[in-house]
């Protein structure tokens, strides 16, 4: 693959995660909403859920809400980005054929989208070893076909017939393991309705603020670049990127395991178990980053003049602000974990600021800084750890509260 098919690969996805906006936190709703509810649910051997009756029916419902919900969503947002992203990616006059690749890449994103969806669904019912196993076979299918398609010359076609496998296999696991409870939920939601607007729709616009503040807190940098200094540069900024995003994802899978139990002991006011849980998995996570980072950086003074991989990655200055940055994420990412398994929203003014921040200050330094300093900006809105700590901390205190029975 071309060092200009680099860049448009990157570019693509950065537009395709405009899909942000149809998500809008609704994925972590669904994960949490079901959390709580399962709270006092359990899987049979046949796996049909059991318990609570009260508790059964509202998950039920919530089902047939996330069902219609995602219906909704899915037909109105990713024809827009779809179009959208035509129309962006068109300002460049470069000898390439992205026009049906972009088309694939889209349509897919829809459908990993939904899955995505149902599998946080199943995951706020205590399956998360389960739905984890799943993503890692599906990631697994989904690198080995990007792989395949690049040896065999499809190169830009790669990254959406990749993601399509990934639909194809995750909605074929969720057929293969959920097709009996999905079966009952809708059987039962076609008796039972629960109002879950109310309930959703408060929660809904403080998360749909804040995830869209996320993309240009996260995914600003590439179309940026792409814009000002072209399709090769904007490749670079995509692939350390997604380097680094891999390994804070990599990191993260020891707070993304424990969300569920998180909210599950929320709904039943287990605190000490809640911090005990959250303390022991938020070092996991902060040692993980930190020592996949600094891999990365004695890989790199060891054999940077021997592997021309790092020709295409950025210069360690611009990885160095990366590597601090996302240290510093880390931690944001497991506090909000913490926060919003309380079915709330604490962080969304400091999202909105952050996202203003980062996106006006990654323009500037575009535009009249050299390129290395594109992240710049990015670090420098990381003074929101102080607030977002205070938030936690008070947080804290409202458990002691709870616990002495001041407050409910």
């Amino acid at each position: 693959m071309t060092v200009l098919e680099q860049g448009y690969w990157y570019t693509f996805t950065s537009i395709a995660a405009l899909s942000i906006f149809a998500d809008l936190g609704f994925t972590t709703i669904v994960l949490q909403f079901a959390a709580h509810e399962f709270a006092y649910l359990r899987f049979s051997d046949s796996h049909r859920l059991r318990g609570d009756k009260d508790h059964l029916w509202r998950l039920a419902s919530f089902f047939r809400f996330m069902i219609n919900w995602l219906g909704k969503i899915v037909s109105i947002v990713f024809p827009l980005i779809m179009v959208g992203g035509y129309y962006f990616l068109s300002i460049k006059e470069d000898e390439l054929y992205w026009q049906i690749p972009w088309l694939i890449y889209s349509l897919a994103s829809a459908g990993a989208f939904i899955s995505s969806a149902l599998l946080s669904f199943f995951e706020g019912c205590n399956s998360v070893g389960l739905i984890q196993g799943i993503r890692f076979r599906v990631g697994v299918c989904q690198t080995v076909t990007t792989v395949s398609c690049l040896a065999v010359g499809l190169n830009i076609y790669a990254l959406g017939i990749a993601l399509m496998v990934n639909v194809l296999v995750s909605g074929g696991y969720i057929i293969y393991c959920f097709r009996q409870t999905i079966k009952q939920l809708w059987q039962i939601s076609a008796e039972y309705c629960y109002n879950w607007w109310p309930e959703f729709s408060a929660l809904i616009w403080r998360y749909a603020v804040s995830w869209c503040s996320g993309y240009f807190i996260f995914q600003i940098f590439t179309p940026i670049a792409f814009y000002f200094h072209g399709a090769v540069f904007s490749g670079k900024i995509g692939i350390s990127i997604a380097m680094w995003t891999a390994s804070v994802s990599i990191a993260n899978t020891w707070m993304t395991a424990i969300m569920p139990k998180m909210n599950m002991l929320i709904s039943e006011y287990k605190w000490q178990d809640l911090d005990t849980l959250f303390n022991k998995n938020l070092w996991r996570t902060m040692l993980t980053i930190i020592l996949g980072g600094g891999a990365y950086f004695v890989l790199y003074f060891w054999l940077h003049d021997r592997v021309s991989f790092f020709d295409r990655v950025l210069p360690p200055l611009t990885m160095g602000m990366l590597y601090i940055s996302w240290i510093l994420q880390s931690w944001v990412n497991s506090v909000a974990f913490y926060l919003r398994a309380h079915k709330r929203e604490p962080l969304m003014n400091i999202s909105i600021i952050s996202g203003i921040w980062v996106a006006v200050t990654t323009y500037f330094c575009a535009r009249f800084l050299p390129a290395e300093y594109l992240f710049v900006g990015f670090l420098s809105q990381y003074w929101v750890v102080i607030v977002v700590y205070k938030i936690y901390k008070k947080q804290k205190q409202e458990h002691l509260l709870v616990a002495e029975g001041d407050i409910k």
